[in-house]
């Protein structure tokens, strides 16, 4: 249930209808809370941090399993459910799609403003994962998603997709605070998707000589 990366799915435009939407806030909202009723805050985040477990519950709250939007359609649904009841539930979602992705630092820092959370932290973690699955893993996917799952103890997930416009595929990357021990040595615990050709990845744990010799140019 623990294995975390990313999963690649066909680029398909369009909108979800508003009943569907609402249909799926509904439903997407109340899984949420079973879930952190009978588990917990942490065993949420680790769920929404696994590919398959979310292609799963995208797929139950009614969207098509064969598409990219199956990632922005459930976000939304969650986000526009889950947080006016942040508070009581202790899981704000910050974020989404193009523009409101780089709303992301400015929504953690007034959520830090109302609660005890470190805001400086926490965008530093939002920059540090779209940075590096948009640069360190040269894969040809582009961000365009960026979700941001914070609980009131500070753990968080990260959910985001990029887009790649020759392959006409998308590609969906997810983070649990609780399995990253460092940022640029193999901070996803599993990478899942389709081969699409050699990746140079310099998060890599073998990829270390790389690194320092990118550190020594830049000085």
């Amino acid at each position: 249930m623990k294995r975390s990366g990313v999963a690649d799915l066909p680029l398909h435009g369009g909108r979800v209808p508003a009943w569907l939407a609402e249909r799926m806030t509904k439903l997407g909202t109340g899984i949420v809370e079973s879930v952190l009723y009978h588990y917990g805050t942490s065993e949420l985040l680790s769920r929404l941090s696994d590919p398959f477990w979310f292609q799963a519950l995208g797929c139950v709250m009614g969207m098509d399993w064969h598409s990219s939007g199956i990632t922005t359609s459930v976000l939304g649904a969650l986000k526009r459910g889950v947080n006016p009841r942040s508070r009581g539930l202790g899981i704000h979602i910050c974020g989404g799609r193009g523009k409101h992705s780089r709303r992301t630092p400015d929504e953690l820092r007034a959520l830090a403003d109302k609660t005890s959370l470190d805001g400086d932290a926490l965008v530093r973690a939002s920059r540090l994962t779209a940075r590096v699955d948009n640069n360190a893993i040269a894969d040809g996917f582009q961000l365009y998603l960026h979700a941001f799952i914070v609980s009131s103890s500070g753990e968080w997930a990260v959910v985001q997709q990029g887009m790649n416009d020759a392959s006409a595929m998308a590609r969906r990357y997810h983070w649990h605070s609780a399995a990253v021990r460092d940022f640029v040595s193999e901070p996803h615990t599993a990478i899942v998707g389709a081969h699409q050709g050699v990746i140079m990845n310099l998060v890599d744990a073998q990829a270390n000589p790389a690194q320092k010799a990118l550190l020594s140019i830049a000085k």
